[in-house]
């Protein structure tokens, strides 16, 4: 038998790298395919978080509330001044001098005829001194100079003196008088301007303001100290001619003191018989009791004076339209479509706008929130609005003023 040949058979180291070479294509086909799978994957989630669907045609998300049946009656609103019952303005009236002590400050209470500041008078007062010592003068003069006319009129009837004599003496005696006289104005005129010199609390009241101190030189008609009592406020304001007869003394009001957002009942006290032929308007005024000192004066508030009777209508909160004159536009929903309408206001009380119960149904979906960007007919996604958001008709109490 013939011996098979070297080349028949394959070494070992030849069959494996006869293996190697299979395995190389494999492996690379497998990762091919490993990262055609990976990124289809990666495709497919991206492409499921696009939004397929239009933003304008998404419903947009929007708060809600339902009108509200409410009483309404018309309010007729006036701002007006919160004045003291009693202002006075403290300085000097006649003499210019420099200011001595000021012994009080804004805030403090004072009482009538306490002292609340002196001026360096001392040139004033003697200048009093040297006319009263004057007017003593003439006085003694005086009284000389009608002793002896008196005597020179008895002598007269006797013929020891002439008639003329006597006159002469008489008119000696008249202007003594006179002189004493025009010495007394000059002392009274002198005695005011000391006077002047210390200046006293006119009323009960507090200081308001405080322009000068020590050392300052004031004039004639300076104002150094104001002086006020508010224990009883004057609530003054003007209203239109049209408004005379709802502004009668009486009427009952409800006053906004605006510096400490309180309201008060009030009843108009006084109103002035014409109006101003300026503005056309009439004055009026409310006397509110402020024994307690809280309200501040020179201060604004504002009168809400009810009109005409209270009638059912549909309360919206006023942050849910938007006002041109009387004409109110707001959004309704309807499912989860919104509609636009304009409406006839009735009028505004508070934080709510009304509406006549046939033009806006009360339970009526109204849009609160999110309506700048809507249209109408938009879909929408509708959530309600918390409870007491704006106004009655947010939380459902029925408090009105003027209602009652």
């Amino acid at each position: 038998m013939a011996e098979p040949n070297e080349g028949d058979h394959a070494t070992p180291e030849v069959e494996a790298g006869s293996h190697r070479t299979y395995r190389i294509p494999i492996v690379i086909a497998a990762g091919v395919v490993a990262i055609a799978i990976l990124g289809g994957v990666l495709v497919w989630h991206a492409e499921g978080k696009t939004n397929k669907v239009a933003l304008a045609q998404s419903p947009k998300p929007v708060t809600v509330l339902a009108a509200m049946e409410e009483p309404f009656r018309e309010v007729h609103t006036y701002v007006g001044a919160l004045r003291p019952w009693f202002e006075s303005e403290i300085g000097p009236q006649f003499i210019s001098a420099y200011v001595d002590t000021v012994l009080v400050r804004p805030g403090a209470v004072v009482k009538k005829g306490q002292v609340l500041a002196t001026l360096d008078c001392r040139n004033a007062t003697a200048q009093t001194a040297a006319v009263a010592a004057q007017a003593k003068a003439i006085d003694s003069r005086q009284r000389a100079v009608s002793h002896e006319a008196a005597r020179t009129r008895s002598l007269l009837d006797g013929g020891f003196v002439s008639a003329n004599a006597a006159e002469v003496i008489t008119a000696k005696s008249d202007e003594e008088a006179a002189q004493l006289v025009a010495e007394e104005a000059q002392l009274s005129k002198s005695a005011l301007d000391v006077n002047d010199c210390i200046l006293r609390a006119p009323f009960d009241g507090e200081i308001a303001m405080r322009r000068v101190d020590p050392g300052s030189f004031v004039r004639p008609s300076t104002e150094m100290l104001r002086v006020v009592d508010r224990s009883t406020i004057r609530m003054t304001a003007d209203a239109p001619e049209s408004d005379f007869d709802g502004i009668a003394p009486g009427a009952k009001v409800t006053v906004h003191v605006v510096s400490i957002n309180v309201d008060i009942a009030a009843t108009i006290t006084r109103r002035a018989p014409s109006a101003d032929l300026g503005t056309r308007t009439v004055h009026f005024e409310i006397d509110i009791d402020n024994s307690n000192r809280r309200i501040p004066v020179d201060t604004t508030g504002e009168i809400h004076v009810p009109v005409g009777e209270a009638v059912s209508a549909t309360a919206v909160p006023i942050k849910a339209v938007t006002m041109n004159d009387k004409k109110a536009t707001l959004f309704t929903v309807e499912g989860d479509v919104a509609h636009i309408q304009t409406l006839i206001e009735l009028g505004e009380v508070g934080p709510d706008v009304f509406f006549a119960k046939d033009a806006l149904k009360p339970g009526t979906m109204i849009v609160v929130e999110g309506r700048a960007l809507l249209k109408d007919t938009d879909h929408v996604a509708a959530k309600p609005a918390p409870a007491g958001l704006t106004g009655s008709a947010g939380d459902g109490k029925a408090h009105k003023e003027g209602a009652n």
